[in-house]
C-alpha cells in the first residue's frame, strides 16, 4: 500500500481539550460554591427542625444545631391530635388528591402528545401552539375561569375540583411531546406493518421507551400538587390536604415556632425523597439526545 493510501486511511487523533489545571481548579471552585449555596437551605431545615426553641430564636442564627432534640416534631404530634380531624385523615387527602393528580396528568399528557408527534393531522401545529401559549400564562391569571368552569360543572367541594384541573397542564404535554418526537419513526411502522393497533403502539412501545420523561413530568406533578391546600375548593375540614392542616399550625405565631420549624421540614423532605427515587430517569431526561433512526 502506498504512503498516499495509508495517509488516506489512518485514522484522525481524538481532539483533546485544551484545558489546564488552574482552569480545573477555578471550574471546581466555583461549582463547590454554587453547591453549598444550593445545599444551604436543606441544611438550615434539617438543623432548624431539632432546635430547641431558645435556638430557634437565637440572634445572630446559627445554622447548625448544637443541642438537637425531638420535641418540635412531639408537639406537632400533639396539635395535630387535638384537631378537628385525625391526622390520618388529612395524609388520606393528600394521598389521594396527589395521587389522582400526578397519574391522570401524565396519562392525558402522553395520550395527547402522541398524535402530536407522531401523526399528521389537520390543525395539529395551531393545537400545538395553542399548548405553547397556554405555557406563558400564570396560574393566578386562569385562577377566576378555573373556578367558574368547576362550579358549572358543580364538583365544588369534591377531591375532583383539585384533580381534574391538574389533568391539563401544558407543561406536561410539551415536555412529552418534544420527547416523543425523538423516537425513530420505524419503531411503529415495523409495529403496524405486525398488525399491532395504535393502543398496542403507544402502551407496548412508545410508553417504555419515554419512560424517563413521563417519570420526569411525575416528579414536577407531584410537587405541585403536595403543595396544594384546596383552600379555594374544598370547605369541608374531612376533605382539606395535609398542607392546609400544616399551615394552619404555622400560623400560630411564635408559640408554635417549633412546630413550624418541623412541619417546614415534613413538607420539604417527601418531595425530596420522591425526586431520590427517580432520580436517576431524569437525569437521563435531561442529558439524553435521543434515539435516531
Amino acid at each position: 500500500m502506498s504512503k498516499e493510501k495509508k495517509l488516506f486511511h489512518r485514522k484522525p487523533k481524538a481532539k483533546k481539550l485544551n484545558r489546564s489545571v488552574a482552569g480545573n481548579g477555578l471550574l471546581f471552585g466555583l461549582m463547590f460554591i454554587c453547591g453549598i449555596f444550593m445545599a444551604l437551605p436543606l441544611v438550615m431545615i434539617v438543623n432548624n427542625a431539632l432546635k430547641p426553641l431558645d435556638e430557634i430564636f437565637q440572634f445572630p442564627p446559627k445554622i447548625f444545631v448544637r443541642n438537637p432534640t425531638l420535641e418540635n416534631f412531639s408537639d406537632l404530634f400533639v396539635l395535630m391530635n387535638n384537631s378537628w380531624v385525625p391526622f390520618s385523615r388529612y395524609i388520606l387527602n393528600t394521598l389521594i388528591i396527589t395521587g389522582g393528580g400526578m397519574v391522570g396528568h401524565v396519562i392525558c399528557a402522553s395520550l395527547a402528545a402522541y398524535p402530536l408527534a407522531k401523526h399528521k393531522f389537520p390543525g395539529k401545529n395551531i393545537l400545538f401552539s395553542m399548548v405553547v401559549l397556554s405555557m406563558m400564562f400564570s396560574w393566578t391569571v386562569t385562577q377566576i375561569p378555573q373556578y367558574l368552569i368547576i362550579s358549572w360543572l358543580h364538583i365544588n367541594n369534591t377531591y375532583a375540583a383539585l384533580i381534574l384541573p391538574a389533568f391539563s397542564f401544558g407543561m406536561g404535554l410539551y415536555l412529552m411531546k418534544q420527547f416523543m418526537e425523538q423516537l425513530p419513526d420505524s419503531l411503529m411502522e415495523s409495529a403496524r406493518l405486525d398488525g399491532a393497533s395504535e393502543w398496542k403502539i403507544f402502551w407496548s412501545i412508545v410508553m417504555p421507551n419515554v419512560k424517563p420523561a413521563w417519570l420526569t413530568l411525575a416528579i414536577f406533578q407531584f410537587q405541585q400538587m403536595w403543595g396544594n391546600t384546596g383552600s379555594l375548593f374544598l370547605r369541608n375540614e374531612e376533605l382539606k390536604p395535609l398542607q392546609y392542616a400544616l399551615q394552619q399550625i404555622t400560623a400560630g405565631g411564635t408559640a408554635r415556632a417549633g412546630a413550624a420549624a418541623a412541619v417546614t421540614f415534613i413538607v420539604a423532605a417527601v418531595p425530596i425523597a420522591f425526586f431520590l427515587i427517580c432520580q436517576s430517569n431524569v437525569i437521563e431526561t435531561m442529558t439524553t439526545s435521543g434515539m435516531k433512526d
